[in-house]
């Protein structure tokens, strides 16, 4: 019996071809009928993707195979499912991209990679190690939520501090411009959804002056493997693809509200312009939002048909 399974992951290493990467993790996820999203850089790999479980196993052999790739942390997911032709539910397709960045930050150049990952980032707590650093230093710890400012409204780490961002880019430009100067002094703790926008982030905050920067390994997810609903998190966590939203266990907090008519609810929507990349809070009951720039719409759930072809889904990065 097929089973369906996602895996989400990223190495960190120098690449001096990335275009050769590409071109192999092409070729190896296609005859595996592999379906999802992978993004080589010089800087690394970053990528989810989706398929039966046999060929999920095989694609995470072959891909450590490669040296560079060999400690490659891979988590596990369930999938929604597998079409008649056995390809993933949860991607529209496979896309294989190189890019000047893992993460779009914008400043390539600002963070260096070496042979054991970037370098001068912030320091990995495991989750338990972050549980033992609020349960030492309490409210002098600030949580740094390294993701885009919706996904922080569906799930986020009790009292964290979220970023007004729309996309990767905004934190640079508001780092350095000294919005966050008021936690230079604090133990920081940044997270994310699998770690690897924490790499990045966490050392810009210390090239800006910030003293004690942590990273969690294994980002949201491996806390949440570990803790569930029992932890410091809270809410759901939003992931970029077809499931939208993960969460750690059952009786999860709704810590979320309709965009139209304010009652709680975690169900995501894009908006009605099929060409927009927002995505907006909906609950069932509502069919329209107000969107900065089309005005009010009526939204769009997920699974229905856009000129964008999942636009508003690849707004951020996988991780």
């Amino acid at each position: 019996m097929a089973i369906a399974k996602i895996l989400l992951y990223y190495g960190i290493t120098p690449i001096s071809d990335p275009e050769a990467i590409r071109l192999w993790q092409r070729e190896l996820a296609n005859s595996l009928g592999l379906r999802g999203r992978i993004i080589v850089s010089h800087q690394g790999i970053n990528g989810t993707v989706g398929g039966d479980l046999d060929a999920v196993k095989l694609y995470r052999r072959r891909t450590r195979e490669y040296q560079a790739f060999a400690d490659i942390d891979f988590k596990w997911s369930e999938g929604t499912g597998l079409d008649e032709h056995g390809y993933s539910l949860d991607f529209p397709r496979l896309s294989v991209k190189v890019r000047p960045e893992l993460v779009s930050f914008g400043v390539p150049e600002a963070v260096h990679v070496g042979d054991r990952g970037v370098v001068g980032g912030g320091k990995h707590l495991s989750p338990e190690e972050v549980n033992a650093l609020v349960a030492e230093r309490g409210d002098e710890v600030a949580f740094f939520d390294g993701r885009n400012a919706w996904e922080a409204r569906l799930g986020k780490f009790k009292d964290a501090v979220v970023p007004p961002v729309g996309t990767s880019h905004d934190f640079a430009a508001q780092i350095s411009g000294g919005k966050f100067d008021h936690l230079k002094d604090r133990p920081v703790i940044t997270y994310c959804t699998g770690g690897v926008r924490c790499e990045f982030l966490s050392a810009m905050l210390l090239q800006q002056g910030f003293k004690e920067v942590y990273q969690i390994d294994g980002g949201i997810v491996r806390y949440g493997e570990k803790y569930g609903n029992n932890g410091l998190w809270e809410g759901s966590l939003a992931v970029f693809d077809g499931r939208e939203l993960v969460d750690f266990g059952p009786d999860v907090k709704t810590i979320s509200t309709c965009d139209s008519c304010g009652q709680p609810t975690s169900l995501l929507a894009n908006c009605g312009d099929d060409t927009c990349v927002r995505r907006f809070i909906c609950c069932p009951q509502c069919q329209q939002v107000k969107c900065p720039d089309h005005g009010l719409t009526k939204v769009r759930r997920a699974g229905e048909p856009s000129i964008a072809d999942g636009a508003a889904a690849s707004t951020g990065e996988p991780q």
